[in-house]
């Protein structure tokens, strides 16, 4: 079995299925007791362009390319993370605390220490739209002073978001807590 086929299916043992009102598919969301550090080193890492003729340095070989066979995984550099907040508060339940802990590792690890990322706060839409902005704001904010003050990830690395209500998950149940969550996105050098 491909190694592709084994790491999408360990991925999908982690997670559950959301729907998505984007029309590529959205990452699904790792709940707090999901949250491993390999599952997010796996959903954020990104191929560098070019990485793979690199390795082919030590003998050079005239020919013709061919097109990659590999096709990019969906949603590469993305993880939803459904890290917790007591109600309109943008303080971390310590469930939360402790998954951060986790993303930490993840984002110090060899794979992913060389990228910055945005932090995206989401809010489920049961308040006003500025209301949620401000909330899905600060809430992006509280995570970012979490991962920079206790597990010391460098603060240029994270850039806080609030998405308010505008990306829902499950549109069929706008207080679904997957509406309420915290997306990770690699950022391009």
């Amino acid at each position: 079995m491909p190694n592709s086929i084994l790491r999408c299916t360990a991925l999908a043992l982690l997670v559950f299925g959301c729907t998505s009102l984007h029309a590529q598919s959205a990452p699904a969301v790792l709940k707090l007791n999901q949250v491993t550090e390999q599952a997010l080193v796996d959903a954020l890492a990104v191929d560098q362009p070019g990485a793979q003729d690199m390795a082919k340095t030590r003998s050079i070989r005239p020919m013709a390319r061919s097109a990659p066979t590999q096709q990019p995984r969906a949603a590469a550099g993305r993880s939803n993370i459904l890290i917790t907040f007591r109600t309109n508060s943008a303080d971390l339940t310590e469930e939360s605390k402790h998954a951060l802990a986790t993303v930490a590792k993840a984002l110090q690890s060899d794979k992913l220490a060389g990228f910055a990322f945005s932090v995206e706060g989401h809010a489920d839409p049961r308040g006003s739209a500025e209301l949620n902005q401000r909330l899905s704001e600060a809430r992006a904010q509280s995570v970012v002073a979490q991962l920079v003050s206790a597990h010391g990830i460098g603060s240029e690395r994270l850039v806080p978001i609030g998405k308010g209500s505008s990306e829902l998950l499950d549109a069929e149940h706008p207080a679904a807590p997957e509406n309420r969550r915290v997306t990770i996105v690699t950022r391009q050098p």
